[in-house]
């Protein structure tokens, strides 16, 4: 690789003229200043995130396939809140705080499920799918001045958007589709809202959430930690874009092996085994890994046709691609055709060294038995991909070795040591390349909302 010719303003492009949703984003600079590492282990820092970042942003709660049905709820746990999001009718959806007005208590114990109305365990009061008081238990012992106040659930402002479902506990928060500005448009183009959740997996990790959301948030280190995705993927030439409210991208080129390697234009087992998940054999396939690439994405739009995916939304690119988005705060959004990986990393509710890694797959599930999940999706054996049954989540607890997938469980082993050396006094802050452009984009978006009044 030719060390000279990378120009950080004009970035890398996936083609000579990108357009459309592969065009660039205009160059932002974020500047080169460090930032203090207390960020990362103070409690301070933690209660001002919470203060001004987790109450004031839209947070994804959950996939809209979660709560298909009216009567379905899921349970979604924040800090130290638990907020509930029900389909309170056909064409709506409700928010609350999980606490019953009359003495606090928890309402919802389980992560989802279904419940024709909401009652409470304590002393009986019932309440609407939509939040509003249906019975005060022995209503006539209450003084007529008590049962004046506000005796519905606390509400918490609700949108659907992109296949997801936002909550926020900013009441004067911008639209969801405002907030996440161009990248809504992107979302689109996947129909997010035609998948399913088959798998749902959560780890605690002895890490910062910031520190867990960073490691994901670039490809600097693909060729050190995870050296067997050399074959399969680009992680130097990568296109990085910014935009307003801490939105950002990254597109990954698949099907190409790293720069990085001798011989990146030959075929290798990584090709091989993306060749034979199109049908494909890699055994009379002739050509290189261009060519490869090439044939995967014709192959796909023939797939389109006979299974009726209307893939011609798609540019090439997005056929073999992985499109990255982040979204700010926590989130970060792989897009493929076939489906989306969820990456959620959620704070500890006390301990700021602490972080849950919370993943899903959501799959395009299509009604033929010809169409079947991308081996690299990395399922479990007999995961259910049918979509009818919301799997449950498999939960690692701290300490705990997860089974996330050997790229995810290196990260897991590798991330404590990144914390505990950010503890050091020997450490002054980070010195980011351009290849974390997302890093500095994302703490520059922090500080406008740390540093608000």
């Amino acid at each position: 690789m030719d060390k000279k010719v990378f120009d950080y303003k004009q970035r890398w492009k996936i083609s000579s003229k990108p357009k459309g949703i592969e065009k660039s984003t205009k160059f932002q600079d974020f500047g080169t200043n460090r930032i203090n590492p207390d960020r990362y282990i103070s409690k301070k820092f933690m209660d001002a995130e919470w203060d001004k970042i987790w109450t004031k942003t839209w947070l994804m709660a959950c996939s809209s396939s979660d709560i298909k049905d009216v009567g379905d709820y899921f349970n979604f746990n924040i800090g130290n809140e638990s907020i509930v999001v029900v389909r309170s009718s056909e064409d709506s959806v409700s928010a609350f705080y999980n606490v019953c007005p009359h003495r606090g208590n928890r309402l919802f114990f389980d992560n989802f499920g279904f419940v024709k109305d909401i009652g409470c365990r304590f002393h009986g009061w019932k309440f609407n799918l939509d939040g509003s008081n249906q019975e005060v238990t022995d209503s006539e012992t209450f003084r007529e001045e008590v049962l004046c106040y506000d005796h519905d659930l606390s509400q918490v402002k609700v949108e659907e958007e992109c296949g997801f479902i936002w909550v926020s506990m900013n009441e004067n928060i911008m639209p969801v589709r405002e907030y996440l500005g161009e990248v809504a448009e992107h979302l689109d183009l996947y129909q997010i809202d035609k998948m399913h959740v088959i798998r749902h997996a959560q780890s605690d990790w002895a890490a910062n959430w910031k520190t867990g959301l960073e490691s994901f948030y670039e490809t600097y280190h693909l060729s050190f930690i995870h050296p067997q995705t050399q074959g399969m993927m680009e992680d130097y030439y990568v296109p990085i874009d910014t935009w307003p409210n801490g939105m950002n991208r990254m597109i990954v080129p698949f099907v190409e092996p790293s720069k990085r390697q001798e011989g990146g234009s030959l075929i290798n087992e990584a090709t091989n085994l993306m060749l034979s998940d199109v049908g494909i054999d890699p055994s009379s396939f002739k050509g290189n890994a261009i060519d490869a690439k090439k044939a995967i994405q014709k192959k796909k739009r023939e797939f389109s046709k006979i299974f009726d995916l209307g893939y011609e939304r798609y540019t090439d690119a997005q056929l073999t691609d992985s499109f990255v988005y982040g979204i700010f705060p926590n989130i970060q959004l792989g897009c493929h055709p076939e489906g989306i990986f969820v990456h959620k990393f959620m704070p500890h509710p006390t301990n700021p060294e602490i972080f849950t890694y919370d993943t899903t797959i959501n799959y395009r599930v299509v009604d033929n038995p010809d169409y079947h999940v991308p081996a690299w999706f990395g399922l479990p054996e007999n995961t259910d991909t049918s979509g009818k049954t919301r799997p449950e989540i498999v939960h690692f607890p701290l300490g705990v070795k997860p089974d996330l997938g050997e790229v995810l469980d290196q990260d897991a082993e590798l991330l404590p040591f990144v914390q505990e050396g950010i503890r050091s006094r020997g450490f002054k802050g980070p010195l980011w390349s351009e290849q974390e452009l997302r890093l500095r984009h994302f703490h520059y978006e922090i500080d406008q909302y740390i540093n608000s009044k």
